[in-house]
Parts: structure tokens; C-alpha cells; sequence
């Protein structure tokens, strides 16, 4: 199986359980609201947080069901591309490739539809078939992770450069590392948590999160000055435009590259211990490292 399929595969297995949740939650939703969440939910995406969980989950020796888990870090990111498309925050009009919510319904359903995903993002993690222990853990982290000490602090950081003009890498590395690292980094964690397994393969699968949020963030800078907007599925070179502090706005493009590839190194040498149970770590590791979108 190739990377792609492997990704795909998952993908396709979270898609179909995301359908089915939202299903169960029609009735309940009035209906202009239901539409939004379903709309910015199932607009496509390669699911790499919950396949991150999953597979940290797997490596760790996990065999039991965690899905509503990864549906759960599915419905926060996809609460947080609502909110960071608006006109307020990156004002985008295109999200893979088609409208943003706020564009195809209007502003304000899609914040109260980002709202809704993230209280849907907590109602998944309760009602998990796991200790309780293990549900309380993952409810604790996942708030820091999304919220001002995470992921929301993340976005302030990232505002705030792009109006005093930031200049120093170490700068943009805290942004992201708060904007993007955190949740990544919480996906693996709770992948392992949920395995029950000990400190040291916490730690690990803690140590490849990290290195795997800055990866990603440095790829995505990659993309945004390379791509074309067909690859990206939304507006291209939006970072330059927008006099954005970026990896490679800082460092240059070469130099960005390279960074992308020490970061590769450092998550891979962080499942090392994990041997050949952390193959698909290592694929996804290559995969966020060399996509095109």
C-alpha cells in the first residue's frame, strides 16, 4: 500500500464514522446549523490528527475502539478552520477547495457551527468506552491544548506578529508550536494514554507530537510559497500577501527545507525505542515532510 492509500484508508474509515455521528445528532440540530457543521466537518481533509492518534494508539499496543476519540480532534480542528477563515481572523474565501463556511452561509452561522463542534469535540471524549481515569486525562489536556495556553493562544501569538512584523525564527517556532504543535502533539498523547501505556512511551509519542507540529507547520509554510492554489484547495502565497512571519519568510526557502528535514529526523529518532511497531509513525512522518496539499 502506498503512503497516499495508507492515509486514505484512514481517512475513509473516519470519514464514515463522522457520518454516522452527525447523523445521530440531525434530529437535535436545528437544521441551518446541522448544515454548516456537516458542510465544514466532511469538506475533505486527510484526517491527519486522528490518523496520528489512531496510529500512536496502535504502535503503543492499543486494540481497543478509540474512533469517537479521533472524531473528537477532528471536530476541534475543523471548529478552528471556521474561526480562522473569517474575515476577522485570515479572512479566506476558499477551504479544499470550496467556499469557506462563513461563504456559503454567512458569518455568523459559521461561528455558532464552529461552537457547536467544539462542545461535540468534549461530548465524543465523555462518552468514550475507556477508564474514567483515561477520559478525565485526555478531557484536561485537550482544553490546554486548544485553548489560550494552546492552540487559541496560538492564533493570538500569530496576529500579533503579523502586525509588529516578527523577524526571529524563535518567535515564529513559539506561534507555532502553540497554533499547530499543540494539538498534534495531544493526538499522539492520547493515543498512547488511551493504550495504557507507560511514561516512557508516553514521553515518546509526546516527543514525535512535538517534532511531528513543527514539521507540519514548516511543510505547510513550504506549500504556501511553492503550491498552486489547485494543490493547496485555498488561496496561495495568502502568507506573503499578508506579510505573515513564516518559516520561510525568516529563513528563506532553502533553509526552511532544511529545518523540515531535522524535524523529520527528531520525530523519528523519538519512536526509535518503538521499533518495528511504529512503522506507520515513520511513514507519516515522510508523508507530512513530502505532500503536495
Amino acid at each position: 500500500m502506498s503512503v497516499a492509500d495508507f492515509v486514505q484508508h484512514h481517512a475513509a474509515s473516519v470519514n464514515r464514522a463522522l457520518e454516522q455521528i452527525l447523523a445521530e445528532q440531525q434530529k437535535s440540530i436545528p437544521d441551518r446549523l446541522w448544515q454548516a457543521m456537516h458542510y465544514s466537518l466532511m469538506a475533505g481533509g486527510k484526517r491527519i490528527r486522528p490518523v496520528l492518534m489512531l496510529e500512536c494508539f496502535a504502535a503503543c499496543g492499543g486494540k481497543s475502539n478509540i474512533m469517537p476519540a479521533a472524531l473528537s480532534i477532528e471536530c476541534m480542528h475543523t471548529y478552528s478552520l471556521i474561526h480562522d477563515d473569517l474575515p476577522c481572523m485570515d479572512d479566506d474565501d476558499l477551504r479544499r477547495g470550496m467556499p469557506t463556511c462563513h461563504k456559503k452561509f454567512d458569518e455568523a452561522t459559521a461561528i455558532l457551527a464552529a461552537d457547536a463542534l467544539q462542545a461535540l469535540s468534549f461530548e465524543l471524549l465523555c462518552q468514550l468506552d475507556a477508564p474514567l481515569e483515561h477520559r478525565a486525562e485526555l478531557v484536561m489536556r485537550l482544553t490546554k491544548a486548544a485553548g489560550g495556553q494552546g492552540m487559541v493562544g496560538g492564533q493570538m501569538l500569530d496576529m500579533q506578529a503579523e502586525a509588529h512584523r516578527v523577524e526571529d525564527v524563535l518567535q515564529v517556532e513559539r506561534i507555532h508550536a502553540h497554533k499547530t504543535g499543540a494539538m498534534l502533539r495531544y493526538c499522539c498523547e492520547a493515543g498512547a494514554i488511551l493504550a495504557g501505556a507507560g511514561e516512557d512511551a508516553i514521553e515518546a509519542c509526546s516527543r514525535y507530537g512535538k517534532s511531528i507540529g513543527l514539521l507540519f507547520q514548516v511543510a505547510d509554510d513550504i506549500l504556501d510559497a511553492t503550491a498552486t492554489e489547485t494543490e493547496l484547495g485555498k488561496t496561495a502565497g495568502k502568507d506573503a500577501a499578508q506579510h505573515k512571519a513564516t518559516y520561510v519568510s525568516i529563513l528563506g526557502l532553502d533553509r526552511a527545507r532544511e529545518v523540515a528535514d531535522e524535524m523529520r529526523g527528531l520525530a523519528l529518532e523519538a519512536i526509535e525505542p518503538m521499533q518495528a511497531r511504529a512503522d506507520h509513525l515513520r511513514t507519516l512522518a515522510n508523508y507530512i515532510l513530502e505532500r503536495r496539499q
